[in-house]
């Protein structure tokens, strides 16, 4: 599935409806609708102090919204804590990485797994050593002693550890190479070709949108911008509500 030509009847992992989230007194988020189809790739894109990372901790539940709701796979999950949204088939590669340096790659990856305690763990193993190799090869190795690059596939492949419905990545691109980074979005799309349902925060719009069936653009906490990832890339009002100009 490309460029969002989602057929009507596939199921929507995840819709946020209208949410407005306030730290204290400050309006963060307003009115936030976004929507992930089964096996679709999303980018949310924004400047800094946009409402990127809010609206990944509204979805994740760390952040409660003042109003409107969060829906997984058709539940409202709105009040529900982080752990249940996990269980519920999410799951998310951090930003700037967030492996458990003191502890081997295989032991981060045996954590990916940890509501799975007790099932039989091959087939993920598998599937991770196939898309990053590198990991198979360190499994021994400490996770902090890894390059950013290396770190970078210890998050993904502990996230897909849980075998995720919905796959969410904050900011895959930061602190990497050019080399790295476009390395890094091509494993993306490659996660993204499995079926696994993606949403990928990003500054790099570009790069997201390169891979991307649909993005949104939040500005100031609101979104601004919606549109098929070939639309949105010819699009003037891109320049002009993500650039400024």
């Amino acid at each position: 599935m490309r460029n969002g030509d989602r057929a009507a009847s596939d199921a929507i992992l995840l819709r946020l409806e209208e949410i407005t989230t306030h730290y204290g007194p400050i309006r963060i988020l307003e009115q936030v609708s976004i929507e992930v189809g089964e096996g679709e790739l999303v980018c949310l894109l924004g400047g800094n102090a946009s409402g990127k990372s809010t609206t990944l901790k509204t979805i994740l539940g760390l952040v409660r919204p003042t109003s409107g709701r969060v829906l997984l796979r058709g539940e409202d999950v709105t009040n529900r804590q982080v752990s249940y949204r996990v269980g519920r088939g999410m799951a998310i590669v951090p930003e700037n990485r967030r492996v458990f340096a003191p502890l081997t790659v295989l032991e981060n990856l045996e954590l990916g797994a940890y509501l799975r305690h007790g099932e039989d763990l091959r087939e993920e193993f598998e599937r991770v050593y196939t898309l990053f190799p590198r990991l198979h090869e360190r499994g021994d190795q400490l996770a902090g002693t890894l390059s950013g690059g290396e770190q970078q596939m210890l998050a993904m492949g502990r996230a897909l550890m849980s075998r995720p419905r919905l796959l969410l990545m904050d900011e895959p691109s930061m602190g990497l190479s050019p080399a790295l980074v476009e390395q890094n979005f091509e494993i993306i799309a490659q996660i993204h070709a499995t079926g696994v349902g993606i949403l990928v925060v990003e500054q790099n719009a570009n790069m997201a949108l390169s891979i991307a069936d649909r993005g949104y653009v939040l500005q100031t906490g609101q979104v601004v911008l919606a549109n098929r990832s070939s639309e949105l890339l010819a699009s003037d009002e891109l320049k002009k509500a993500y650039l400024g100009r």
